[in-house]
């Protein structure tokens, strides 16, 4: 399966039979047809693909009519309608399964991770580290619950096309298992959020972040402060900042959110936190993140005007400086869109981090499927380059009872902007 328009391989396009047997093309574009029965005979195949797919016909099916035949390889052009250019799974199982059944990629290493929630990412200490929510393992789902970790080179994508091909250095147990790596106490889940690193006043890089405490269903009912041990692998507990109570059942304004770093016109570097317009501030030091009497809150905005004339609500998503643009940058989900309830993603500029924001572009849309806490990659490109790169959690949570997508679903998916694309000028006012 390739774009019509680049010819690049494109992964998460879904082939459905008329008896129901589903084929997704793994990160190479590839599917391998060795099911006996759609062998040598005309099979007509529905295509989906969240943005890619083909012309409907009289009927108004979408899909192709073709003979697989053994020892062939077939070319299926598909044409995207969205503006973000899908670039593959970053995270799972399978990421070149069916490229693997044809003998090619066999170098792939699996990662002995079958799915993940909602990535943090910080540089620190020359390596680029990433964490990830509730993790499934091949051997239980949700085998982790205490957030799993990996780093890998501060830049270790350098050709931002498919097919993609991320490997990550893992936190493991002795039996080579990724593992938790913010196992406090208390009863269910370990959440990690706010995570970034910043100097002390040494000089030194302090990988920090605020934990929560989940109980069922999904109830926070503890939250505090914890540092990054870089000799034991681990989040450490600072400080415990509040456990809920009849007295105190809201959790009290902390650090919370995605971070971005921000040199305001006096000179002073601040951390900004919001998820995705900036609520919380503070000086970018180790002792200022963990001092409450620095932090500031700030009001993030509410609703951003649309290129259309409409009104559109950010949910979750992060911000960052882009030098191509010459301003701040946002990608983020909406809350409660169309056709998804939580699969739409929407870009929008501003000339400082506290905005004003907008007008807001669509830049990705999902039939009946979610895609939530989008997060920036700004540090993934040159500078001065127009490509961006957000990834986000593609799962069925949220969605109309979805079929779950095979090896895709409750994983991280990556796209790519390109901030001179035309359709993007709107979000200046151009």
């Amino acid at each position: 399966m390739v774009d019509k328009e680049n010819g690049w391989p494109v992964p998460l396009v879904e082939l459905r039979t008329t008896s129901d047997i589903v084929l997704v093309t793994d990160n190479a574009g590839v599917i391998a047809v060795d099911q006996p029965d759609l062998l040598q005979r005309e099979i007509w195949f529905d295509v989906s693909g969240h943005g890619y797919g083909v012309k409907a016909d009289g009927f108004g099916a979408r899909g192709i009519r073709l003979t697989p035949r053994s020892g062939q390889t077939v070319r299926i052009e598909v044409e995207r309608s969205i503006i973000a250019k899908r670039l593959g799974r970053l995270t799972g199982g399978g990421i070149f399964a069916e490229s693997q059944q044809l003998g090619e990629r066999d170098d792939w290493q699996e990662s002995g991770v079958f799915g993940c929630d909602s990535v943090q990412v910080a540089n620190h200490r020359g390596r680029r580290f990433w964490l990830w929510g509730d993790t499934d393992l091949p051997s239980y789902r949700f085998g982790v619950f205490h957030s799993t970790s990996a780093t890998t080179e501060p830049r270790p994508i350098t050709k931002f096309e498919p097919p993609l091909a991320l490997h990550y250095d893992y936190f493991r147990n002795e039996r080579g298992v990724p593992r938790g790596v913010a196992e406090f106490p208390g009863k269910g889940p370990t959440w990690i959020t706010a995570y970034v690193s910043l100097p002390d006043r040494e000089g030194n890089s302090k990988l920090v972040a605020t934990y929560l405490k989940i109980r069922p269903p999904l109830e926070a009912y503890e939250a505090g402060l914890c540092v990054w041990n870089d000799e034991a692998e681990k989040f450490e507990l600072l400080r415990k900042a509040w456990t809920k109570t009849t007295t105190e059942p809201e959790r009290p304004f902390m650090p919370d959110g995605q971070p971005a770093l921000w040199r305001d016109d006096a000179g002073k570097e601040w951390l900004l936190l919001g998820n995705p317009l900036p609520n919380f501030r503070c000086p970018a030091t180790f002792e200022a993140w963990q001092d409450a009497a620095t932090w500031e809150k700030l009001a993030p905005q509410e609703t951003l005007p649309t290129v259309d004339g409409g009104q559109v609500t950010p949910h979750s998503g992060s911000i960052a400086w882009n030098e191509f643009r010459g301003r701040w940058v946002t990608v983020f989900m909406e809350s409660f869109g169309k056709p998804s309830v939580f699969g739409e993603i929407w870009y929008a500029e501003a000339d400082a981090p506290t905005g004003p924001w907008g007008p807001a572009v669509k830049v990705l849309s999902h039939d009946n499927y979610t895609f939530y806490n989008p997060r920036l990659h700004a540090e993934l490109a040159d500078a001065k380059s127009p490509v961006l790169l957000f990834e986000g959690t593609y799962t069925t949570s949220f969605a109309d009872r979805p079929q779950p997508t095979p090896r895709y679903d409750y994983n991280q998916m990556l796209y790519r902007l390109d901030l001179d694309d035309a359709r993007l000028a709107k979000a200046r006012g151009e």
